[in-house]
């Protein structure tokens, strides 16, 4: 006879799996042979025969520590970090999580409670929140320097050749090989199924703000003295005193990274349903003593494999084209978990400046936008700030109320050529992209002085700007249709999604 009690039904009841459960479930079937068939009974008499399970975690009252690396001085600027503070304030009262910080780029990364910003960092104990390093997992920055072989135009044409850009994948006529798709990963239940999909994203950038671009840098003595006092001899022996172009691409884990995250994001939900109450989905975790959360752990490592391995497939496909060959790399991450000890470091748009195991201060790569340099930092390593620097330039407006300040396509136009003027810039897909453009971010020098006024990253050079290619304005289907809706229609599917929302949160609650 099948008891009626389980270890799922124990895990339900708010126990945590263990040797207790062997002696729970005996004395259960000692019941049940009694005569006890009712399941909310039997659980009822062991909970008087054991200790009652462990008090679920709960929010914080007070938000643990936030410091904060910004000056706001405009009013776009202030209203911006006060929604920062308000995301974050809700954040930093989720039990595991120590302490956090803001950084000059600030931004909200979109409604809802405690959902990290753009340009915030948290140290958590002993667990990994998925949503705090988004479906992007892995959003990084790689250079190459390499000599010039053509004209900028030219290396363009070839770039454009080398690259994808836009929604979906690359076509399954023309998919790129490489030796990270062979590790022996597949079977990792984050993981399992998802081969053919990192094959199609191999050698793709994907859109929004994600680019290829390609500049120039002087490389002069002192910034090959700089490089040696701070121990990255290797990098400093490798480049040279002299001009070099550099090739630098911007993007994330494409559908793998994505499909982890979905994969980790339930599990986050589900693990945190059984050990905490009304903790808000974003902010859900998973702890990284368990099986589940040493699995996912895994899977994020090989996703990074996977996202350096896909820059580098990018710069090996260009260099192949124009003939050149690759003089030194760098490249770091801004979108992941970096792990100290027992603290897990999330960076939502934030790139890493402490020290590295041979006690260096880490290279970075901070872009700020199209028609700025990008810079090559070293790390500042300052504790209170989480040992991060900013991963860009951010924004004071969302992508929407930027187009509202240019409501025709006349002067987005002219705006667009203003604040490009000289370069050449390429959109994959056609269409310019206004909220891609300089006027979408926050102003580049005021950046870089926070950047030096909070010591959260030392200059090494700057790589000055020629071209760069981005997807462009990429309208979905759907949004298209939405302009033939009366507005009847309209309020009637915004109705029926505030309706969805709200059930949506009720089942989570």
């Amino acid at each position: 006879m099948n008891s009626i009690i389980n270890c799922d039904d124990l895990i339900a009841a708010g126990y945590r799996p263990g040797p207790i459960f062997k002696q729970m479930l005996e004395r259960a079937a000692e019941y049940e042979a009694r005569g006890v068939s009712e399941k909310k009974y039997l659980l009822k008499l062991l909970k008087r025969d054991f200790e009652p399970p462990p008090p679920k975690s709960v929010m914080r009252k007070k938000p643990a520590p936030l410091a904060e690396a910004i000056r706001p001085v405009t009013k776009e600027e202030k209203a911006n970090v006060r929604a920062v503070r308000d995301r974050m304030g809700e954040l930093l009262k989720v039990p595991v999580i120590r302490s956090g910080a803001i950084l000059p780029d600030a931004c909200p990364a979109g409604p809802g409670r405690a959902v990290i910003p753009v340009g915030g960092a948290i140290a958590v104990e002993n667990a990994v929140i998925p949503s705090a390093h988004s479906a992007d997992i892995c959003c990084s920055m790689f250079a190459t320097f390499y000599e010039a072989r053509s004209t900028v135009a030219k290396e363009l044409d070839a770039l454009t050749t080398a690259t994808r850009f836009g929604m979906g994948h690359r076509h399954l006529d023309d998919l790129v090989h490489d030796p990270v798709l062979d590790h022996d990963v597949w079977l990792n239940p984050f993981l399992k199924g998802l081969k053919d999909r990192a094959h199609a994203h191999l050698a793709d950038q994907g859109d929004g703000n994600h680019f290829a671009y390609v500049g120039e840098v002087e490389v002069d003595e002192p910034m090959r003295a700089m490089l040696r006092l701070s121990g990255h001899d290797v990098l400093a022996g490798r480049l040279s005193a002299g001009r070099y172009r550099v090739l630098v691409t911007h993007h994330g884990s494409r559908g793998l990274g994505a499909a982890v995250f979905k994969r980790g994001q339930t599990a986050a939900l589900k693990h945190t349903a059984r050990e905490a109450d009304r903790i808000p989905p974003a902010a859900a975790w998973l702890d990284m003593k368990s099986g589940t959360g040493r699995d996912y752990w895994e899977a994020l490592e090989y996703v990074a494999l996977w996202t350096k391995a896909n820059h580098r497939v990018i710069h090996r496909r260009f260099l192949d084209r124009i003939g050149g060959v690759s003089a030194a790399e760098v490249g770091n991450e801004h979108n992941f978990v970096w792990r100290r000890g027992d603290l897990f470091l999330h960076g939502k748009g934030a790139t890493p400046a402490w020290r590295d195991p041979d006690g260096r201060p880490q290279l970075g790569l901070i872009p700020l936008n199209m028609a700025e340099p990008i810079l090559l930092v070293l790390g500042g390593d300052r504790d209170e700030f989480l040992s991060f620097a900013p991963h860009g330039a951010g924004r004071n407006l969302s992508r929407t109320a930027l187009k509202r300040q240019f409501p025709d396509e006349a002067s987005r136009r002219h705006e667009i050529e203003r604040s490009t003027d000289g370069l050449d810039i390429r959109w994959y897909c056609g269409k310019p992209d206004l909220s891609e453009t300089p006027v979408a971010y926050k102003d580049a020098a005021s950046v870089k002085a926070q950047i030096r006024e909070f010591g959260l990253a030392e200059v090494v050079a700057e790589i000055r700007p020629l071209g760069c290619i981005m997807a462009g304005d990429l309208p979905k289907p759907w949004l298209s249709r939405e302009e033939e809706l009366s507005p009847k229609q309209k309020r009637q599917i915004q109705h029926r999604k505030e309706r969805r929302r709200v059930n949506q949160e009720m089942r989570e609650w």
